[in-house]
């Protein structure tokens, strides 16, 4: 990508369309050609350290524009395949293994409830993402810009610091189990290596921005789900699937369910906050029911296929006793170990080394969309380089990642409880807003969006948000807290 001056380009603005269509008043500038938007004044200032960064970033094909509206001419990713290829590549991952892995030995439950709790609470999570999809063609606004119709300008800063929790929080769990992975097969690699070798890959991959996330995610499920179908084949030949695990009854049951169901709704919740990050670039033309069937087909059908493989593979650990030493040595790295390395030998371990690197493409969207809700905080911090965050927010989740190492197991289950708190919370306020104040896409002039006294001040919003915190806590059951309502629905505490 070349970045050009104004000795070879003049500014120019955006026309006026009609919002109804997603075309709007794009209120940046932008240097034509470049398809990167950057503050006005920065340009002005051309000499300035942001501009002469920006320069010779452009020089290497790093994406520039941040959380600036894409102008709808430059909308023309035309590929559909690429919407549902981004997250079937996301989601096609050891990660996803882990979150069904965890039904049996942290909540105790049979492979019939398992299984029904996972195809219906992934059908029920990733609806928002798919809703929220739709926008990014037809306003070219990131999730978190789009979410200043909500929450107000000053409003969704609280949000965006939620989502940056998330997106590092996310990271750091991911790649942790692909650390594991890495110590499943050398006992003697230490795991803040692993942990380096994955983020250090993602900072790369994502350095480069919008484009090259896509390229990647394209393609890296390939591998993946064909070492999943090989797990798949010779666990099933082993005969050490156990359907026969009891059906418990009572009120420490539905605990349990609810728990379980918590955390795969959490997960697959996960990218809504930054859903419409992936389509901006799509056309403004690009038909809602395309974007949203296209991005469910991506997401279901590797949340399920996986989390059931995960949730088949550990019922095993409930009478095997290598399975479960395994399981106690590595977590679910030593799992999957247990299954592919006796009867594949090397070959085995190189599926490891695969599905631990499949966390990349995990990783990925959490650790772009990071960058974007960093500059939506403040303008000066919009007016640091998008890709530098990416560069600190890489920095953040290896800091935590090194030293909860040892901690996976319930720092994964309270985690992704927590998530799925804040993001129904944040969909219960977002949703009905579209749905009855502004009734539907003609309800918003999205050229608004940096205007703070044309959006909503975002109070309503933030006191809703409080009380939907005030009902989570009331309801929550963890290891460290378990509220009354919490108490009604299942063990006196959040142990199970």
């Amino acid at each position: 990508m070349v970045f050009p001056t104004k000795a070879h380009h003049d500014v120019e603005k955006s026309s006026t369309g009609d919002r109804d269509t997603g075309t709007g008043t794009d209120t940046e500038t932008c240097y034509v050609g470049s398809g990167n938007a950057v503050p006005e004044e920065d340009f002005a200032a051309g000499d300035s350290l942001y501009a002469r960064i920006q320069k010779i970033a452009g020089r290497f094909g790093v994406e520039q524009r941040g959380i600036e509206r894409v102008p709808s001419d430059e909308r023309t990713k035309e590929s559909m395949s690429e919407v549902g290829t981004m997250w079937l590549s996301a989601n096609m991952v050891v990660s996803s293994f882990a979150i069904g892995a965890l039904s049996q030995p942290v909540f105790g439950l049979g492979y019939v409830e398992t299984a029904l709790t996972i195809v219906f609470i992934n059908a029920l999570g990733i609806l928002p993402i798919c809703f929220f999809s739709t926008f990014g063609p037809r306003f070219g606004l990131r999730q978190m810009a789009l979410s200043r119709f909500y929450f107000g300008f000053y409003g969704v800063k609280l949000i965006a610091c939620f989502n940056i929790l998330a997106c590092i929080g996310w990271s750091s769990v991911n790649v942790i189990v692909g650390a594991q992975l890495f110590h499943a097969i050398n006992s003697d690699f230490p795991g803040w290596a692993g942990i380096l070798i994955i983020a250090l890959a993602t900072l790369f991959i994502c350095a480069f921005g919008y484009k090259i996330v896509h390229l990647y995610e394209r393609w890296s499920w390939i591998p993946s789900f064909v070492i999943f179908l090989i797990v798949l084949g010779i666990f099933a030949h082993s005969g050490q699937f156990s359907s026969k695990l009891p059906l418990a009854t009572g009120a420490a049951e539905a605990g349990s369910i609810l728990s379980f169901a918590a955390s795969i709704y959490g997960y697959a919740t996960g990218w809504t906050s930054y859903a419409a990050d992936y389509t901006v670039y799509q056309p403004a033309t690009t038909k809602p029911t395309k974007v949203f069937l296209w991005t469910f087909a991506g997401l279901f059908f590797p949340l399920c296929f996986t989390e059931l493989l995960g949730a088949a593979v550990m019922t095993a650990a409930s009478s095997n006793p290598v399975y479960q030493a395994a399981y106690n040595e590595s977590k679910v790295g030593g799992v999957l170990a247990a299954v592919l390395v006796p009867p594949l030998g090397r070959f085995g371990e190189f599926c490891l080394v695969v599905m631990a690197l499949s966390i990349i493409a995990n990783n990925c969207p959490n650790i772009y969309s990071v960058s974007l809700s960093m500059q939506v905080l403040a303008r000066s911090t919009q007016r640091v380089p998008r890709f530098a965050w990416t560069f600190l927010g890489t920095c953040a989740y290896v800091a935590i990642s090194i030293p909860g190492y040892d901690h996976f197991e319930n720092w994964l289950e309270n985690f992704m409880l927590l998530i799925g708190y804040w993001l129904a919370i944040y969909e219960g306020i977002s949703l009905p807003e579209h749905f009855l104040f502004r009734r539907g896409y003609a309800g918003y002039q999205p050229e608004h969006y940096t205007e703070p006294g044309l959006l909503p001040p975002g109070y309503a919003a933030i006191a809703a948000f409080g009380c939907g915190i005030v009902g989570a806590v009331l309801g929550m059951a963890q290891v460290w807290f378990t509220g009354p309502i919490g108490k009604l629905c299942g063990a006196e505490t959040g142990e199970i």
